[in-house]
C-alpha cells in the first residue's frame, strides 16, 4: 500500500485533514515559513537581479529533519498550505528544501476544510504555481528593501527602533492626513425646524421637517433666520401640497469578503481586526463539532471575490425555503460583481457547510468563534434570500409659504432582514404609514427650532481603516489586519476608544516620509505597486522587473535623503513616577516588547521598569497594589506590585467588590461559554469548582506561590 504525505501550515488544520484521509496518509505541519530572509542584515542581492538569500528561520532545524525524513520514506509528497500567495511560496520552500521536483503535481489546494473539499483537491493535484511564487517574492523583497534601508535613517535621524514600510507607512499617512483634517477643521452653525402634526381631527400625528421657501430648498444659517421662519409659520395654516405613496425594495448585502468582514465583526461586535481575523483561522482550520468531528466551519478567510459556488447556493436556497418559505426564496439566485481590482482566486467568506445552524454550536465553540460563525452564517443565508420591501410615503406641506417635508417607510416583506440586522436607517426607523390627501389641512402641535454645528469627519476606526484601504487599493485581504496592527505597535498609532489617533512619533514620522519619499506615503503609487504584483501573479510581467523600475529611482531618492534630513528630537513623555534611584521623574519610552518607564538620568541612571496596570485591588498579604502583569510567555496574571518581596499572585482577574460570603478577593474567570465570578478562597461555598485555567511551567511567574 503506497504512503503518502501530507504537509499543511497550521497543526489544527493538520489535526483535522487527517481525520479526512486514509491510514496510509501523514499529515505534518511545517508551522508557517520555514525559510525567509536573514533578520541580521539586508539579505537580498540589489547588484545582481535582486536575488534573495533565504535561510533556514532559526528553531526550524529539527522541524524540517523530521520533515525531510518523513519524505524519505514517502512514496508521494502533497503540499497543502493555504491557497494564497503566502501558501504558494511556502510550499515552494518546502519543495526546495525536500528536494521535491515542484513541476509535479506535488500542490494541493482547498477553499474550505471539508471532506469533500480536501479529497476532492487530490484529484486535482498541479505543480506549484510559479507566478504566485513570483509574486510573493516581489512583496517580499519589496518590503524588505524599504523597510531595512529607510528604517536605519530613522533610527540615525529621530530614534532608535523605528522601522518604515511600504504599505505601514502610506496607511500611517491616512491616519495622520485624517486628524489634520480634523484639527484644521472649523465648525459651522445651522438650525433646524422640527413641526407635529396631526390631521384635523387631532390623529395621526407626525413630523415634519423644514426644507425653504417658494420651492426652493434653504439652510438656516443662524438664529436669526430661524427665527424669521418661526414669526412667518405662527398661527398659519399647515396644508398638504403634495403627497405620493410608494413601494421601494432593498438588496441583501453581499457575503463577507475580508475588508468587509473586519468591518462588520468591528462595529457589531466590537473586535479588533487582528481578533478577527485570529477567530477567523480557527474557524477555518477545523473546530470540533458534535457529531461531525474535527471540521472547518468557514471557507478561506483571506478573500476580496464575492464569488460563491452553486451548490453552496443551492444549500442556501434549500435552507431559506424550509426555515422561512418559498416567498424568502428569490426567483433566481442571487449574484454579486467581484470589485475589478480583486484577485478573485477564492469564494466569498461563507459556511463551508450552510446546514450548521450557529445555535447548534453555542457552547461548543469559544465566545468569540460563536459570535463570528454567526455573523459569517447570518450574512451569507440574508445574501441568498429576497429583497425585504417597503412601503413609502413623502408628503409636501406648506404654511404661509414656507415649505417643509415629510417621510415614512414601512416594512412591508422582510426578505432577508428577517435573518441579518441591517445598518440601514430606513429599516431601523421603520413605522407605520399615515393616509395624506393634497389639500388636507392639518393640526400644528409644538415647532421645535434646534441649533446645530457640523461635525469634523470622524477619526478612523480599525474597520473604517480597513474600508478606506480597500477602496484605495492599499494592501491586500492577507495584509489589513497585520499592517494596522504595525502602525499601532510602532506607536505611530494608537487606539483610543475604537478611534485611531497618530501619535506624536506618527506625526513627525509620516512627515519626514512625505518630505523626502513621498511615493512611499503616495496613495496612487502604493495602489500601482499593488496593481504590478497583481500583473506579476498574472504572468503579465517578471518579478525582477517590477523591483529593478522601483529600486533605481528609490535608490536615487534614499541618497538625497540621507544627505539633506536633519536630526529631530523627541521630547519624551514625562510621568509622576519618581525614579527610586536618583529621584527624578521617569519617562515613558518605547522598547522592542512596548511601552515601559525609563528615568530620563540614562546613562549616569539606568533605572527602568514596565509601566503596570493598576487593578485597584489591594494585596491581601501585604497591602500593596495587585498590578496587571506578562509572563515569559505572554499569558496576563496579576501580582503585587511589590514582587519579589511579595509573592502573592492570581492567574484570573481580580476585582474590586470582595466576596460577600468571606470578604476575601473575587475574580472573573473566563470559560468557553462566558466567564464567571469566583472566591479565591478554597474553602469558601463560592470558591472555584470548574476546572482551572490550563499553564504551562514556564508561562508561571517566577518564585512565587499561588493565592490561598
Amino acid at each position: 500500500m503506497p504512503n503518502y504525505l501530507v504537509i499543511v501550515e497550521s497543526p489544527s488544520k493538520a489535526k483535522t485533514i487527517n481525520k479526512y484521509l486514509g491510514k496510509n496518509y501523514t499529515v505534518m505541519a511545517s508551522v508557517g515559513h520555514l525559510r525567509d530572509l536573514p533578520k541580521s542584515k539586508l539579505g537580498v542581492d540589489v547588484e545582481h537581479g535582486f536575488k534573495p538569500d533565504y535561510i533556514t528561520i532559526r528553531g526550524k532545524g529539527e522541524l524540517i529533519s523530521k520533515l525531510k525524513k518523513a519524505a524519505k520514506t514517502a512514496d508521494k509528497v502533497y503540499l497543502a498550505t493555504d491557497p494564497d500567495r503566502e501558501g504558494e511560496a511556502i510550499s515552494w520552500h518546502i519543495a526546495s528544501l525536500l528536494g521535491l521536483d515542484d513541476t509535479s503535481k506535488c500542490r494541493v489546494t482547498f477553499n474550505a476544510v471539508t471532506k469533500s473539499a480536501v479529497t476532492s483537491s487530490f484529484k486535482e493535484a498541479r505543480a506549484i504555481d510559479k507566478n504566485l511564487v513570483d509574486a510573493q517574492q516581489a512583496r517580499r523583497v519589496l518590503d524588505r528593501i524599504v523597510g531595512y534601508k529607510i528604517s536605519p535613517l530613522l533610527w540615525d535621524k529621530v530614534k532608535k527602533g523605528l522601522s518604515a514600510g511600504r504599505v505601514q507607512s502610506v496607511t500611517t499617512k491616512m491616519v495622520v492626513d485624517r486628524e489634520r483634517e480634523i484639527m484644521a477643521f472649523e465648525p459651522k452653525e445651522y438650525w433646524t425646524i422640527t413641526v407635529k402634526l396631526t390631521d384635523d381631527k387631532g390623529k395621526n400625528p407626525f413630523e415634519a421637517r423644514y426644507y425653504g421657501e417658494g420651492g426652493r430648498k434653504k439652510e438656516l444659517a443662524g438664529k436669526a433666520e430661524a427665527d424669521a421662519v418661526l414669526a412667518k409659520i405662527s398661527g398659519a395654516d399647515f396644508v398638504v401640497d403634495d403627497v405620493s405613496y410608494g413601494k421601494k425594495t432593498r438588496h441583501s448585502a453581499p457575503p463577507f469578503t475580508t475588508s468587509t468582514l473586519i468591518q462588520d465583526a468591528g462595529r457589531k461586535l466590537g473586535f479588533a481586526s487582528k481578533r478577527t481575523m485570529a477567530t477567523a483561522q480557527g474557524l477555518y482550520e477545523g473546530v470540533d463539532v458534535p457529531g461531525r468531528g474535527s471540521l472547518g466551519l468557514i471557507t478561506y478567510m483571506r478573500t476580496d471575490s464575492l464569488r460563491v459556488a452553486p451548490e453552496a447556493q443551492a444549500a442556501a436556497r434549500a435552507l431559506i425555503g424550509e426555515r422561512f418559505g418559498k416567498e424568502y426564496v428569490p426567483e433566481k439566485p442571487n449574484f454579486y460583481k467581484t470589485n475589478k481590482n480583486a484577485q478573485d482566486a477564492h469564494e466569498a467568506i461563507r459556511p463551508s457547510v450552510v446546514d450548521i445552524d450557529p445555535e447548534s454550536l453555542k457552547g461548543k465553540l469559544t465566545n468569540d468563534q460563536y459570535r463570528l460563525y454567526k455573523l459569517i452564517w447570518e450574512r451569507f443565508i440574508a445574501s441568498q434570500m429576497a429583497n425585504a420591501e417597503y412601503d413609502t410615503m413623502n408628503a409636501d406641506i406648506s404654511a404661509n409659504g414656507v415649505n417643509f417635508k415629510a417621510s415614512a417607510t414601512a416594512l412591508r416583506f422582510a426578505g432577508y432582514t428577517a435573518v441579518y440586522d441591517s445598518d440601514d436607517e430606513d429599516e431601523k426607523k421603520s413605522k407605520r404609514l399615515i393616509s395624506l390627501e393634497a389639500g388636507a389641512k392639518l393640526t400644528a402641535g409644538e415647532i421645535k427650532p434646534d441649533q446645530h454645528f457640523t461635525e469634523p469627519p470622524a477619526r478612523y476606526t480599525e474597520a473604517s481603516l480597513t474600508k478606506a484601504m480597500e477602496e484605495n487599493g492599499i494592501g491586500r485581504p492577507s495584509t489589513y489586519a497585520a499592517t494596522i496592527s504595525t502602525i499601532m505597535s510602532r506607536d505611530y498609532v494608537t487606539r483610543e476608544k475604537k478611534m485611531l489617533r497618530p501619535t506624536e512619533l506618527g506625526f513627525i514620522v509620516t512627515d519626514l516620509m512625505a518630505a523626502n519619499f513621498s511615493d512611499l506615503v503616495d496613495v496612487d503609487f502604493t495602489a500601482n505597486m499593488e496593481k504590478q504584483l497583481d500583473s506579476v501573479e498574472e504572468g503579465e510581467v517578471g518579478w525582477v522587473d517590477v523591483v529593478s523600475d522601483f529600486y533605481g529611482p528609490f535608490e536615487k531618492t534614499l541618497e538625497k535623503a540621507r544627505a539633506s534630513i536633519e536630526k529631530v528630537k523627541i521630547k519624551d513623555e514625562e510621568t509622576d513616577v519618581i525614579c527610586e534611584k536618583c529621584g527624578r521623574r521617569m519617562v515613558i519610552k518605547m522598547g522592542r516588547y512596548g511601552k515601559f518607564l525609563a528615568c530620563p538620568g540614562f546613562p549616569e541612571c539606568r533605572n527602568a521598569k514596565p509601566i503596570l496596570k493598576d487593578t485597584g485591588v489591594a494585596c491581601p498579604k501585604c497591602g500593596g497594589r495587585i498590578v496587571e502583569k506578562k509572563s515569559q510567555r505572554g499569558k496576563k496574571y496579576y501580582a503585587c506590585e511589590n514582587a519579589p518581596k511579595c509573592d502573592f499572585y492570581l492567574w484570573d482577574e481580580p476585582l474590586k467588590t470582595p466576596c460577600p460570603k468571606c470578604g476575601s478577593i473575587m475574580t472573573r474567570k473566563y470559560l468557553k461559554k462566558g466567564s464567571i465570578t469566583v472566591c479565591t478562597n478554597k474553602d469558601c461555598e463560592l470558591a472555584a469548582k470548574p476546572a482551572p485555567v490550563k499553564t504551562t511551567a514556564k508561562a508561571a511567574p517566577k518564585k512565587k506561590t499561588a493565592a490561598k
